[in-house]
């Protein structure tokens, strides 16, 4: 049995087994059991239940359960029909409402544990009990599910589990949720004062003075990246009309995503939407000249704020937000200019993780089934982003998404890999012939004739929220020096010493070096204390030493310590860390 095979059947075999384990606990007659599935690191069941299940509760379900594995019982998989699956589960409601769902001629499976625990269930499972005695198992949480997912309905208590082949990867697996934990964006990023959110505004960051300095650092380095290459950034409204969303296509497909504002007319006409995407303001923008072929590739970039409508219960810190911006591209072009495009954007993807320490892989995912156009464009399209990545990357060599393409075209996504080991989907490159046929987008080609460009649709961070919170992990918070909020905080012993620490506050600001100072008369152990808590890298100590010889003291990140460093050779550092972008925090002096 392959290990993913052997995964499935074990973890969907302890689900039935954690359900048994619950009924027994609190009695067949005040349990309603709903589903239960394995999941990518375990399982988890759904309950409905007389009371709420918690932490104190844990270790009574786990021992029930191990106590059942060792009765050693047969597992039996049955066949029966609709009528009598309708029967045996007479006193499930929710067991019962997914068999009405079933045809009438549907061949329903159940399989039967021991003599007493029935599950409705495809299966495969494994044939005894006795199988699971190794697997190790730990209860990860309990929280609260709607049956089916609507709100509206009832509300179940999920118990998910670990599960694992072993003692041994359960215990790695534990080390490494204990390690992700520690470095939850959630936790750090409001410890460190970088963002909030708000019941008022839900989804919707609000950016602190210094989450939002490191936002602009990461923003500026983006700017000076793209300059190089001959990109254009510009600024566009939040809300048009709808009429320009049903020509790009997204009132037919992303209605249900978009923050909408009805108006009072009859026919909708002064019906507006908040923009989920940059895209027709690109184009917008391009409507306004005649091109020729000469002014063509046009790289329209915008980092605009966008919002797009969630589930609540989907919203997850910066991962999932309702508002964000994304560093956008929208690149009007001719055909045969695509290729050295693409190439293009997929190195300075390359230049840009690389500078964060990330490595990178692609994904190309083709026509969905929800496609806008014609298939021959679609057929066209694919076939040139699958010429360009065997060509960057080697044939066969990145992954195939079938069916995950946007609705106007075929994609290629870039993703992640993190200090966890994390995967993660952040950059992606659109190649579109739809949104430039709908706004009759044209160009004027050598032969006088107008012809009609195609749009690149490209991102390298993605939503710059999400890659905040990405790298807030992946650093612990303890961000390279060019990136940190706050890169030198300066102490000056006592109140005596303030002059100087105001000379050495204008050199730092003078060489663009994000510092504060604390000039108040409190204790210097508890200023240090204040900086190393936000993870400053320097924290420069100023005595009378210091203020005679034109020197600093420098408490590095991590504790390690210099002394008699000469102001000019601390900017000078400085300096070449931001010019660099090196990922680590210098802590030797030359």
């Amino acid at each position: 049995m392959e290990r993913e095979e052997f995964l499935e059947v074990y973890r969907h075999s302890l689900s039935h087994v954690l359900c048994k384990a619950v009924i027994e606990l609190f009695g067949k007659e005040n349990v309603s059991y709903a589903i239960g599935p394995q999941i990518a690191d375990g399982f988890y069941y759904d309950f409905e239940l007389p009371r709420t299940v918690t932490q104190d509760d844990f270790k009574a379900i786990e021992d029930k359960m191990k106590e059942i594995l060792k009765r050693r019982e047969t597992w039996t998989r049955n066949e029966v029909s609709k009528a009598e699956a309708l029967e045996i589960f007479k006193d499930q409601k929710f067991k019962l409402e997914l068999i009405e769902d079933l045809p009438e001629d549907e061949t329903i499976s159940t399989y039967t544990t021991g003599d007493d625990f029935i599950d409705l269930c495809r299966g495969p499972h494994i044939s005894n009990s006795e199988e699971l005695l190794n697997v190790s198992y730990k209860i990860k949480s309990v929280s609260g599910s709607y049956w089916r997912g609507d709100e509206k309905r009832e509300q179940l208590q999920r118990i998910y589990v670990y599960a694992f082949p072993s003692k041994d990867e359960l215990k790695k697996h534990l080390a490494l949720i204990k390690e992700a934990a520690e470095r939850d964006h959630k936790k750090i990023g409001p410890a460190l004062d970088l963002f909030m959110f708000d019941e008022t505004a839900p989804g919707m960051p609000y950016w602190l003075p210094r989450g939002w300095k490191l936002f602009n650092a990461l923003l500026t380095y983006w700017r000076g990246v793209h300059e190089v290459h001959g990109y254009q950034e510009i600024a566009a409204p939040q809300i048009q009309k709808k009429e320009l969303w049903e020509t790009s296509g997204h009132w037919a497909h992303y209605q249900d995503g978009m923050f909408v504002l009805p108006g009072e007319s009859e026919d909708g006409s002064d019906t507006y939407a908040v923009k989920p995407m940059n895209c027709p303001n690109a184009i917008k923008v391009y409507q306004k000249d005649l091109h020729s072929y000469k002014d063509l590739p046009i790289r329209i970039s915008e980092v605009d704020v966008i919002h797009r409508r969630e589930k609540s219960g989907e919203l997850n810190g910066l991962f999932r937000v309702q508002m964000f911006r994304q560093d956008d591209d929208h690149t009007l072009l001719t055909e045969d200019q695509i290729e050295d495009e693409i190439d293009d954007i997929l190195s300075i993807a390359g230049e840009i993780y690389g500078t964060f320490g990330l490595t990178y892989k692609a994904e190309l995912s083709t026509r969905p089934d929800d496609f806008m156009g014609d298939v021959a464009l679609w057929d066209k399209a694919e076939a040139s982003l699958k010429r360009i990545l065997d060509k960057k990357y080697g044939e066969g060599n990145y992954e195939i998404n079938e069916g995950d393409g946007a609705f106007y075209g075929p994609k290629i996504d870039l993703k992640m890999t993190d200090a966890l080991g994390r995967e993660w989907q952040m950059g992606t490159v659109q190649l579109d012939f739809q949104l430039p046929l709908n706004f009759k987008l044209k160009y004027v080609a050598a032969d006088g004739s107008q012809k009609q460009p195609v749009m690149i649709h490209r991102a390298i961070f993605g939503s710059l929220e999400r890659f905040i919170g990405i790298i807030i992990e992946n650093f612990k918070g303890s961000f390279p020096f060019w990136l940190s909020p706050v890169q030198v905080g300066i102490v000056p012993i006592r109140t005596e010493h303030n002059e100087y620490a105001k000379k050495v506050a204008e050199e730092l600001r003078k060489a663009g070096i994000r510092f504060e100072v604390d000039y108040t008369d409190k204790n210097m152990k508890e200023k240090i204390k204040t900086y190393k808590n936000y993870k400053d890298p320097y924290v420069l100590i100023l005595g009378d030493k210091e203020a005679e010889e034109n020197t600093v003291s420098i408490n590095i990140r991590g504790n390690k310590q210099l002394h008699d460093v000469p102001l000019a050779k601390l900017v000078e550092l400085c300096r070449q860390m931001n010019e660099t972008h090196c990922l680590d925090v210098i802590d030797t002096i030359d």
